[in-house]
């Protein structure tokens, strides 16, 4: 559809749950009767922990469905993607493999970072333009697990990466064409983070160098959000200092609740720091919403994450606007 992305890139700094935001938008779009491929490059097999399948090779397997969609996975490394270009590009079936045994590939990918990138992101590329007999894409669309923010501008500007070690041939033609891809309006690259003073500035510094680099950030995810079980009005009063330990004991009385002055006293400290906690939040939140890109929030799960929970935050991601 109109102004529906082809490829959906997930990055956020480490322990933001950006692996996680990855396969639930995954499952998000495929419940809406879409083709997914999920694809991760750091070699964690986060993908397989998420949807408790045996570890993914480098192949393009099914790890759900729905009712009118699927969710395919893909672990990409460089070395593999190495020898499937040699085998499309170069016809360097045996060949290649030959180079792998001797220990080329390992050399060419850990010497030259840049290439690595290209391979790793070419392959995406593949996928999210690989078309079937009837002229349809096979993917409806690419979802990647990608590097953190520290990374990801670097990771995805490949044509800039590659600029010193290819100024033509193949490696360059594939270079402009992945960096053609990145920068096209169907690619959104979506910002995990939580309300938390690094992550979110992290966030707002990846925003900056996307841009800059010509790579258009597309939504900030926060994640992990725990709502206040406090009215406004309840928390003024803890923050101001209206409402007393004495107040407090009375009050758990009323429901048959009694308990020690120290006690009371301790219960109304654990609320003056829940009460500063939501207000360092409402701030970082305040500080995202200046990007000007736009925010979705996502609920901490309680029993941790499961199939019925990646659902359940699929359903947010793409309620909120991310497809």
């Amino acid at each position: 559809m109109a102004g529906e992305k082809r490829l959906h890139v997930v990055t956020g700094k480490g322990g933001t749950g950006k692996s996680t935001v990855a396969a639930a938008l995954a499952l998000g779009l495929a419940a809406e009767g879409k083709t997914v491929l999920l694809c991760e490059v750091e070699g964690r097999q986060g993908i397989a922990q998420l949807f408790d399948v045996p570890p993914l090779p480098y192949e393009e397997r099914q790890v759900a469905a729905t009712d009118d969609g699927a969710v395919y996975a893909l672990a990409i490394d460089a070395e593999s993607a190495l020898l499937e270009y040699l085998a499309m590009f170069y016809r360097l079936g045996r060949a290649g493999k030959a180079l792998d045994r001797f220990g080329v590939i390992d050399f060419a990918t850990t010497i030259a970072p840049g290439v690595r990138d290209v391979l790793l992101t070419g392959k995406v590329y593949e996928a999210v333009r690989r078309r079937e007999d009837d002229d349809s894409y096979t993917y409806d669309a690419v979802v990647l697990d990608a590097p953190p923010t520290g990374r990801i501008t670097r990771f995805l500007n490949v044509n800039e990466e590659v600029a010193g070690l290819a100024k033509a041939g193949p490696v360059r033609r594939q270079a402009d064409s992945i960096m053609t891809m990145m920068r096209s309006r169907r690619t959104a690259v979506h910002l995990v983070t939580l309300l938390e003073e690094m992550p979110v500035q992290e966030t707002m510094d990846a925003i900056n160098e996307l841009t800059d680099a010509g790579l258009g950030a597309g939504h900030v995810v926060v994640n992990q959000v725990l709502p206040s079980p406090l009215s406004d009005a309840a928390a003024e009063r803890i923050a101001s200092g209206a409402l007393t330990s004495t107040a407090v004991a009375k009050s758990l009385a009323r429901v048959d609740v009694e308990v020690e002055p120290q006690a009371a006293e301790a219960l109304l400290s654990e609320g003056r720091e829940h009460v500063a906690r939501q207000r360092l939040q409402a701030h970082q939140r305040a500080v995202l919403l200046e990007a000007g890109s736009p925010v979705v929030e996502l609920p901490h799960l309680e029993d941790g994450v499961d199939l019925g929970g990646l659902y359940a935050l699929g359903r947010r991601l793409v309620e909120g606007g991310v497809r």
